[in-house]
């Protein structure tokens, strides 16, 4: 139903003098409370108020669908000259409508443009924002008060990365085709809790013009995306894993945008949300804009969107992309392509301290969520709190200890020998950071090949090789994370226009692929010498580096019950190790509690150790002789 034409807008405003000090400022962190569009009653009726800040703007208009698109119909007033806000209510708008701000802007250009605090738009191609209301009953009351156990450092993170659109889809052929986040609520739920991850990361959700982006190029920055449902459609769904006791991880990209006509670029005709200066403001990587964070206005617009997902969706950390892009003003920049900073360095200072503000004030409101990295640089203390100096992220993904391990497992196992220290060079920079070990997206895409072939060797090799590079993974020190489709060898490349393979679970060398990543899941949760420590030096120990020739490696892992210390054997090679002799301290090692070479996960299940052989080398110094059988190209925990 169209409205009155002749019924203008109200002057009425939400935003007190301290919002806009905050907001000027770059300190304001809930401005989703208060611009954009928002259901209102006023003085007995209701409609919809509008707030947008466009402060090169001259005029400032919501159109849409209810207006005839009529730029004329309804103009918002200016808060005052040098504020940029226009505001203004509009009676009668109801729930659902779309609508786009009219913009008259810098040297008269004339704008259509989404709003910035959407809390839904159009599913694309269509580009316009819509009124809507975020009322929604949570039932997750019990998981956000515990919470803070299964978000804390002390505590187990398996991670499982997913791309909702192309995990599955109704139609694998058409990359159109999509389930909503009702019907991954029957699927991808129970499925995560199978596997026994404690925690989902979702690539970006935030809604994005361009589907090959993969939601890295966000456009709105207070919705979900719409190809999926409306935004109680993934509170739904966030529920539902918060109550089989999942946490919640969604991707959040501060570091740049794009470039479509309705989104953020040039937004009132002038460079108002990215830096004016080119060797500042664009991203030659990735074609798209950098935000401006010297204005306090695009610092609080950014740090109001952290906390609305926190605050509004209830989720339990945020993966920060492209960290060190935000850092360095020389990012992918040769010589003469970016200018140095006041003091003559790399740093993006305004980025800085942009980075040090969110993280400080996320973790003031949210104390038992977690802000993680994608910092791919050896920028000191990413992940130290700001009081300390550092950065204030919780974790920071370690990019070295992916790059190093995958080299090292790509070698043919007779080279392997050589290259020892190469694999175990993480542990010399580990405690410098509290790191996730991620096998992500990024490592299968663009060439790269699947995580199965990486691996060297003939389809047994491989296999073999996959199973005990993820057995190190689990039971090296960190958080963990496994990009979708890793867990049981795709055999392809991932392509979002389609979805993963699952056909190949009808194979028993796929599956058991799958059952050991479940396994290793179980074995983290219930062993705490795997968790306790993670991020304590304490919590790890070499016991043998000095058979380079056999490739057999061997690390103590260490929780706050010396009892429940666990040793983990690696063998990198094919040949079997019958009667191998260990010299430990400390504790009496006498059961194997899991081996990557078992039957169940598709391995020989020929050599394994009912029981440890132990003897007693002195009592009085807890020293023992441990003899024990190594499978080929496999990995034992014993405990």
């Amino acid at each position: 139903m169209q409205l009155d034409p002749i019924r203008p807008v109200w002057n009425y405003s939400l935003l007190t003098e301290e919002d806009l000090s905050l907001y000027h400022q770059g300190t304001h962190c809930r401005l989703y409370q208060k611009m954009g569009s928002r259901s209102l009653q006023v003085d007995g009726v209701w409609g919809f108020y509008f707030c947008v800040w466009a402060p090169n703007a001259t005029a400032v208009s919501v159109v849409g669908n209810f207006n005839d698109w009529n730029a004329q119909a309804h103009l918002l007033f200016p808060r005052w000259e040098r504020s940029g806000i226009w505001e203004g209510f509009i009676p009668g708008v109801r729930l659902g409508e779309v609508y786009k701000y009219h913009i008259i802007g810098y040297e008269g250009s004339v704008l259509d443009k989404g709003d910035p605090f959407a809390f839904f738009w159009e599913k694309r191609p269509q580009t316009a924002s819509i009124t809507w209301d975020l009322h929604y009953e949570w039932n997750d009351d019990t998981w956000m008060q515990e919470r803070g156990q299964y978000n804390s450092l002390r505590s187990p993170w398996s991670v499982y990365e997913v791309h909702l659109a192309s995990w599955r889809r109704p139609d694998q052929h058409n990359e159109d085709s999509y389930y909503s986040y009702d019907d991954l609520i029957g699927s991808l739920v129970p499925y995560v809790t199978e596997m026994g991850f404690s925690h989902v990361e979702l690539m970006p959700v935030m809604e994005y013009p361009f589907d090959g982006s993969w939601g890295y190029q966000c456009t709105g920055y207070f919705a979900p995306t719409s190809r999926f449902g409306d935004p109680q459609g993934l509170m739904r769904l966030i529920d539902a894993f918060h109550n089989a006791k999942i946490g919640v991880i969604l991707d959040w990209v501060p570091s740049h945008f794009p470039y479509d006509a309705h989104g953020l670029y040039l937004f009132d005709g002038a460079h108002t949300y990215e830096y004016a200066d080119r060797r500042k403001g664009f991203h030659p990587d990735w074609n798209s804009y950098v935000f401006n964070y010297k204005r306090g206005e695009v610092r609080s617009f950014l740090i109001s969107s952290a906390h609305f997902w926190f605050d509004i969706f209830h989720v339990d950390a945020i993966r920060v992309d492209a960290v060190s892009s935000m850092l360095k003003l020389n990012y992918s920049r040769k010589t003469g392509e970016w200018e140095p900073n006041e003091f003559g360095g790399e740093g993006n200072m305004e980025a800085i301290e942009f980075v040090k503000e969110l993280n400080r004030s996320v973790y003031q409101r949210f104390p038992d969520v977690q802000t993680i990295a994608e910092e791919a640089t050896d920028w000191p203390q990413v992940s130290r709190p700001v009081y300390q100096g550092g950065l204030g992220f919780g974790m920071k993904w370690m990019m070295g200890w992916m790059h190093d391990t995958l080299r090292y497992f790509k070698l043919d196992p007779f080279f392997r020998k050589h290259h020892q220290d190469r694999f175990t060079f993480s542990m010399m920079y580990f405690y410098d950071e509290n790191f996730m070990l991620p096998f992500s997206h990024d490592e299968v895409v663009h060439g790269k090949s699947p995580m199965i072939y990486k691996m060297p060797g003939d389809e047994w090799q491989k296999f073999a090789n996959l199973r005990l590079l993820y057995t190190y993974m689990f039971t090296h020190p960190g958080a963990k994370l496994l990009f979708m489709g890793c867990e049981f060898g795709q055999t392809s490349e991932w392509d979002y226009r389609t979805q993963l393979q699952w056909s190949l679970l009808d194979y028993p060398i796929h599956n058991g692929l799958l059952q050991l990543v479940k396994g290793l899941n179980q074995l983290l949760k219930t062993e705490p010498a795997l968790y306790e420590r993670q991020f304590d030096p304490s919590g790890f120990e070499w016991i043998d580096l000095d058979h380079r020739s056999a490739s057999v490696m061997v690390y103590r892992r260490k929780g706050t019950e010396a009892s429940k210390e666990l040793l983990v054997i690696l063998n990198m090679t094919p040949v079997v190790y019958r009667d191998w002799t260990l010299s430990v301290s400390g504790k009496d090692f006498t059961r194997e509690l899991f081996n990557s070479d078992a039957a169940q996960f598709a391995g020989t299940g020929t050599v394994y150790n009912p029981v440890i052989r132990s003897q007693c080398l002195s009592e009085e110094e807890q020293r023992y002789l441990l003899t024990i059988d190594i499978p080929a190209l496999a990995a034992i925990v014993i405990g």
